[in-house]
């Protein structure tokens, strides 16, 4: 029989997934490289491990959401990322549907009280 802690960590890694993108698209408006992202989101209450971040970032930069460029900061090469125009009109439809599905959750969640 599968234990409630491991059903739960199931579910709550779903729910990170759903979620993590728009939570990356929020954090790009400047240009940032994967370690300050990780910084900025971990700040915010949202932890990634670069083992999720690095493959994410290429797949938004693929899908033209994000655009990157290398820069050389004292001798090391770092490949900085920036929301597109595209990834701007994406991460602001995320955000009006996290808004109307937030709206419903309260909505259903409150009836159980």
């Amino acid at each position: 029989m599968i234990e409630l802690e491991t059903i739960l960590q199931n579910i709550q890694q779903e729910m990170r997934r759903g979620t993590l993108i728009l939570a990356v698209l929020t954090r790009m408006d400047e240009p940032q490289y994967g370690y300050s992202l990780i910084q900025s989101l971990d700040e915010m209450g949202v932890s990634v491990d670069q083992n999720t971040l690095y493959p994410l970032l290429r797949r938004l930069e693929k899908q033209g959401l994000l655009e990157s460029i290398w820069e050389v900061e004292e001798n090391r090469p770092r490949r900085y990322y920036k929301i597109s125009k595209l990834g701007t009109e994406v991460r602001d439809a995320l955000i009006t549907e996290w808004n109307k599905l937030t709206e419903s959750m309260s909505k259903l969640i409150g009836g159980l009280k």
